[in-house]
């Protein structure tokens, strides 16, 4: 295959992640204590079918989405104070995140399902500390606290996501090529 059409397939794929990811904000489960979205969902599912370059391309069009106006990040917020608010270190996260969990995928030449629930253990590890110092900075909280709110009740559905991802990959792998 040429590089130029591999490219330009690998955008229109990452270009569709980070709209999925996009609509995964508005894919909530209401589960107690935080209700759940899709959204690291799409973006555990991109890194392992597309790779880390691509992955963090994908997020990074769905973080510009919402700077641009599109309503798109948690609670249907927008805009460029979203990445200077408690949540931006999330968003960054988000794109640091898909890149590590693609690149860690790729290290292992035929990883398998066990492989891509450790590759999104690393990534949803990158998410909650970068989230967390952000929380911590913006919101003058210790980062104990910051934690204990901005991680802790999103560990049983992020777990859940990790492996739904984990399978969904799994099925997809090998389908979807860049």
């Amino acid at each position: 295959m040429a590089a130029d059409k591999t490219s330009i397939k690998g955008l229109v794929y990452a270009a569709l992640f980070g709209s999925l990811t996009a609509a995964g904000a508005f894919i909530v489960v209401p589960l107690p204590p935080v209700p759940m979205t899709a959204q690291t969902f799409f973006l555990n599912v991109a890194a392992i079918l597309l790779g880390g370059p691509l992955a963090a391309v994908s997020q990074c069009i769905y973080v510009m989405l919402g700077v641009v106006g599109i309503p798109v990040f948690a609670g249907g917020k927008a805009g460029l104070g979203v990445l200077f608010g408690p949540t931006g270190g999330y968003l960054l996260g988000f794109i640091i995140a898909a890149f590590a969990i693609g690149l860690v995928n790729r290290m292992k030449k035929s990883a398998g399902f066990f492989w891509y629930i450790f590759s999104m253990f690393i990534g949803m590890l990158i998410i909650y500390l970068l989230g967390s110092l952000q929380l911590s900075l913006v919101a003058k909280m210790s980062l104990k606290k910051a934690f204990a709110v901005g991680v802790l009740p999103f560990i049983p559905g992020d777990i859940i996501k990790i492996l739904l991802a984990a399978i969904v990959s799994s099925r997809f792998k090998g389908r979807i090529k860049v």
